[in-house]
């Protein structure tokens, strides 16, 4: 069985280790409630994306629900 013949030093280990880390999450922020939100997603609190209302906020729907 093949055994190394020196030890690897800590900078070597280090290099290799370099591209190992978690990417930090992108995060924007909703131009209508200032509410974080990923990039190219509506906003889950007041569900408007790029200016137009495109979602149903979970207010509007007890809402509704409350209206039945």
């Amino acid at each position: 069985m093949a055994l190394p013949k020196r030890r690897h030093s800590k900078s070597r280990r280090d290099k290799r280790r370099t591209h190992d880390t978690v990417a930090q999450p992108a995060v924007t922020t909703c131009a209508k409630c200032q509410a974080t939100v990923a990039p190219h997603n509506a906003c889950g609190k007041c569900g408007y994306y790029k200016g137009r209302k495109v979602d149903h906020t979970v207010k509007e729907e007890q809402k509704k629900a409350a209206q039945r």
